[in-house]
């Protein structure tokens, strides 16, 4: 008698590993750069070059890509733009990783501090947060029939499971044109930008994946002329494409994650020769998962009628869909800024950023907490440093609608902001409203006990004799016929059909007539 099976292909998160680090440094002015007066805006990203993994531990080693824009004091533009990088080299501890394991590693920018110690030097300071993550495909042999000429009761189970169809990562390459309006200035250097990505969606097609979504652009630049006045562009471009993803089928479940990777601008030439056009390029590093569900029918349990027929087992986790939700809170509050007298007179930017610091499983939903940093470019009444950057973290909490989840199922949140909407109230403050949008889906982690073998062996002769050939059984609680056939090694639709049975409900104290025959 053997086992008819079938693969059930898996993923799980084999390890993984969160760190934090501080990076910071003393940077000296480039003789090529002018001093610093003041300072406006800083970002960073982190760059991650090479990753090694060891024995219950990863090397990870890049830099943080930071921009700086001052204001200075001296003749010409009295604003420029400082980049730089600082390297690191890191090590993670992840408990259960080999040398032989790929370790996936992301790194975020959690805080970036720039201080001016003086004119010509500035201190950074950098708060960073790591994510490493092994992940590994993996298969479970689920039993769903028997073969054999033994006479055999079998029990099924019928389940919709969500089996993982593909599994690897990719790289989306877009390039954007924009040439702007005719009443702007030519550009004579960019001396700020900012890029974002919106309202991305990834479908499922046969054999490819299509995405499409918003470019939001924002840079700020010194035009051509002898003044080289100071002007500031945003624009919102869509965008399309498709990736191929052989294997891929209309109604599959896709949880596809993105984030931008590398980017470039740079100022082209236009049909006259002006400089007039900013060419864009990104990459979007997307982690691909795709599941299919289908439907199985589990052989739960078995016993013998003329033979003793005994199983051996395991315990197995499966999972199920349980619910690809979104949901949407409002942030709002204020932001205030220490004028000294200068005062906002124009908002020129705002752009937002979602940090998820908690989520914890509760009843009916995910409970997350949180918050939104924003950041603000506006113009300001100071001659000497007529621009100026603000930034605030906005807390939130929210509970993601997530029926019947338990502690045990499986989803990772993704917040967006949706929209951002900065205004002013007066000089020195700023009203936010701001919409965050959370995504996920969730699959249900299904705990069952898996059938691995089957052995067969004579009755017991002294067990089979002890038992009655035929027995008025009254029903206890929990019984069922399947419980009541495998006592006295009867076939279940014997007893249905002796007892005249129209369905397979039991009552406590109802008597059934049990007759063995061999």
């Amino acid at each position: 008698m053997d086992l008819i099976k079938k693969n059930i292909h898996m993923d799980r998160v084999r390890a993984e590993a969160v760190s934090q680090i501080t990076l910071e440094d003393d940077m000296n002015i480039p003789e090529s750069k002018p001093d610093v007066s003041s300072l406006n805006l800083e970002k960073g990203c982190i760059v991650i070059e090479e990753v090694r993994p060891g024995t219950d531990m990863v090397m990870i080693k890049g830099n943080l890509s930071f921009a700086i824009l001052y204001h200075t004091a001296e003749e010409g533009s009295s604003l420029v733009l400082l980049e730089g990088r600082l390297p690191f080299e890191e090590r993670i501890n992840i408990q259960g990783v080999t040398a032989a394991d790929t370790v996936d590693v992301g790194g975020d920018v959690e805080d970036l501090t720039v201080g001016l110690i003086n004119s010509r030097k500035l201190s950074i300071q950098c708060l960073v947060t790591f994510h490493a993550q092994v992940d590994e495909i993996y298969d479970e042999e689920a039993p769903i029939g028997i073969a054999g000429s033994e006479e055999v009761e079998y029990r099924r189970l019928p389940m919709t499971l969500a089996q993982i169809a593909i599994s690897k990562n990719d790289i989306f390459r877009l390039k954007e044109e924009v040439t702007l309006p005719g009443s702007y200035p030519n550009i004579f250097q960019i001396l700020w930008n900012t890029v974002s990505l919106g309202d991305v969606e990834f479908k499922v097609m046969e054999e490819k994946l299509t995405v499409q979504g918003d470019v939001h652009l924002f840079v700020l630049y010194e035009g051509e002329g002898e003044e080289h006045p100071v002007r500031s562009f945003e624009t919102t471009l869509p965008f399309s494409g498709v990736l191929e993803c052989h294997g891929c089928r209309e109604g599959m479940l896709p949880d596809i994650r993105y984030s931008v990777g590398s980017q470039e601008l740079a100022v082209r030439p236009d049909l006259d020769g002006e400089e007039r056009t900013i060419g864009m390029e990104l990459t979007l590093d997307i982690v691909i998962r795709v599941y299919e569900e289908e439907e199985v029918e589990l052989l739960t349990d078995l016993y013998g009628v003329s033979k003793e027929v005994g199983t051996v087992t395991h315990n197995a986790n499966l999972r199920r869909l349980l619910s690809k939700v979104t949901g949407k809170t409002k942030v709002t509050d204020h932001m205030r800024i220490e004028s000294g007298g200068a005062g906002i007179l124009q908002l020129l930017h705002s752009e937002g950023r979602v940090s998820l610091d908690h989520q914890e499983v509760v009843e009916n939903g995910i409970l997350l907490q949180g918050s939104l940093s924003v950041k603000v470019m506006y113009i300001t009444g100071d001659d000497e440093a007529p621009y100026a950057g603000a930034q605030a973290l906005l807390p939130y909490q929210y509970l993601l609608d997530v029926p019947g989840i338990s502690a045990q199922d499986l989803g990772k949140v993704r917040g967006d902001v949706e929209q951002l909407q900065v205004t002013m109230l007066d000089g020195e403050e700023m009203d936010v409203k701001a919409v965050i949008c959370f995504s996920t889906t969730v699959f249900q982690n299904v705990p069952v006990e898996l059938i691995t073998q089957v052995t067969v062996s004579e009755l017991d002769t002294e067990k089979l004799g002890n038992l009655p050939g035929m027995v008025i059984y009254i029903v206890k609680d929990g019984d069922n016929l399947w419980n009541i056939g495998k006592k006295y090694y009867v076939p279940v639709d014997n007893l249905r059909q002796i007892n005249e049975l129209s369905s397979d409900e039991l009552k406590a104290g109802q008597k059934l007539l049990v007759v063995k025959g061999r």
